[in-house]
């Protein structure tokens, strides 16, 4: 075993073969070994340091693979040192940036190059970067590609940026067999336009007539020609923040036909539903919506039966002054970087889950997903990146006590299970009780 110089001990260790007494062995950046709990005495040397955490769990460091950092270009809604303290603080160790938001977007290997220059001063955790996928970029998708990046978002309805325009049907077979090509992976902001556009369209502050305009016919046409597309090119693609449960049977059905299509879902959507949205309240706006509480129940049992195989926050936040009472033209999106943890371990615990369960989906499932093989786990070889949380203790959300630049929340005043207590990125300890240290993250590049 080398040197280790580092040993995290508790009575709950979160590991790939079930919950234990462990101690883990660091030496440098690495977990050395896991050990029984009373290994620790084996390894511990003059310079070796213990921390034994007691009853506190130790999982591994969640992984948030849709994040919108928004840097360059509209750091005024996030940037690389807030998004990246806010995820200290909620025991989140890796990030992956979209590829929009930010001016320029991530659509070049020079655009690449520019916010990499930014993010890495301010890197208080790991961060990866998605490349985008547009109608006119088809020949910048390789070099990406071999820039490092872990693969490609577009969307099949406007995004919401000018800079960032959608694919129509065409031009999505172009770039998925562009992507294929090279083994790459396609990420999908799956709505159908054609839907949207037919749906009834009503401004105001009413909830339900927000709800009425993102129907899930959107979510499973968009789902249905994204199966076909796949199928018949053999790639690889992921549904991002998937919403309507009507999709899952589809999903469900291709997968069991060789399809290669997977799909993510957000705590929002497990965790807040429609039937409680006060009017004007746009913090509660995304897209696609948070829908009714049973379309959340198939949700979870997505979940269990691994339809579904990641949790991730879909952080998207902008300044306060965007969340206009009105759901027809406030800036969709909900922050919960720093949240994400504490929210669906709640709504876990009640379902009868456990925060292994909680580790697979919101660690192993998004670190499988960017191909990140030291990340995810618990294990010999693997960083050591995790998180001590408290499961049984309560906090009532505070937006002042956010580390997001701007600290609104559909959270606020909310009551939730699971303190983080700590989080570590590669053997040194980067949050305590809330306060984050200075930035000692890397930035992180496919196959790297």
């Amino acid at each position: 075993m080398s040197e280790v110089n580092l040993v995290v001990r508790s009575t709950r260790v979160v590991t790939p073969e079930g919950t234990r007494p462990a101690a883990l062995a660091v030496a440098g950046e690495r977990i050395a070994a896991v050990l029984p709990y009373d290994g620790a005495a084996d390894v511990l040397g003059p310079g070796t340091r213990l921390e034994d955490v007691g009853d506190n769990v130790v999982m591994p460091g969640l992984v948030d693979t849709h994040v919108h950092v928004n840097d360059p270009g509209r750091s005024e809604w996030e940037g690389f040192a807030a998004a990246t303290s806010a995820a200290a603080a909620g025991g989140i160790t890796t990030i992956v940036d979209m590829p929009l938001n930010s001016l320029p977007p991530t659509t070049t290997v020079a655009h690449l190059r520019v916010k990499q220059g930014v993010a890495r001063p301010r890197a208080h955790v790991d961060i990866g970067f998605w490349g985008g996928a547009l109608p006119d970029n088809v020949a910048d998708l390789r070099p990406l590609h071999e820039a490092g990046v872990f693969g490609f978002k577009c969307f099949l309805s406007p995004s919401g940026v000018p800079e960032f325009p959608e694919l129509d049907r065409d031009r999505l077979v172009a770039s998925l067999t562009e992507i294929a090509g090279f083994g790459g992976l396609l990420i999908v902001h799956a709505e159908d336009p054609h839907e949207l556009d037919g749906a009834p369209h009503r401004a105001g502050p009413a909830y339900a007539d927000f709800l009425a305009s993102r129907p899930r016919g959107a979510e499973n046409e968009a789902v249905r020609t994204l199966i076909d597309v796949a199928g018949r090119l053999d790639a690889s693609v992921h549904v991002l923040h998937l919403s309507s449960s009507d999709a899952l049977p589809k999903i469900a059905a291709a997968r069991a036909a060789g399809v290669r299509i997977t799909a993510e879902t957000c705590p929002h959507f497990l965790t807040l539903t429609a039937e409680e949205v006060p009017d004007g309240a746009t913090e509660f706006k995304c897209c696609p919506p948070i829908r009714e509480a049973a379309n959340q129940d198939a949700l979870w049992q997505a979940l269990a039966d691994g339809t579904i195989g990641s949790v991730v926050s879909d952080h998207s936040p902008c300044t306060a002054d965007l969340k206009t009472p009105d759901f027809a033209t406030a800036w969709g999106g909900i922050s919960s970087l720093q949240l994400g943890l504490p929210a669906v371990w709640t709504e876990a615990r009640r379902r009868g889950h456990t925060l292994a369960d909680v580790a697979r989906w919101m660690s192993a499932g998004p670190a499988a997903l960017a191909g990140l093989t030291t990340k995810g786990a618990l294990a010999a070889g693997r960083d050591a990146d995790f998180a001590v949380v408290a499961p049984d203790e309560t906090f009532t959300v505070d937006p002042a006590h956010l580390h997001h630049r701007n600290r609104v929340t559909a959270y606020a005043g909310r009551t939730l299970y699971g303190v983080v207590k700590s989080a570590w990125l590669r053997g040194r300890r980067i949050a305590v009780d809330g306060e984050v240290a200075p930035p000692t993250g890397n930035l992180l590049e496919r196959n790297h």
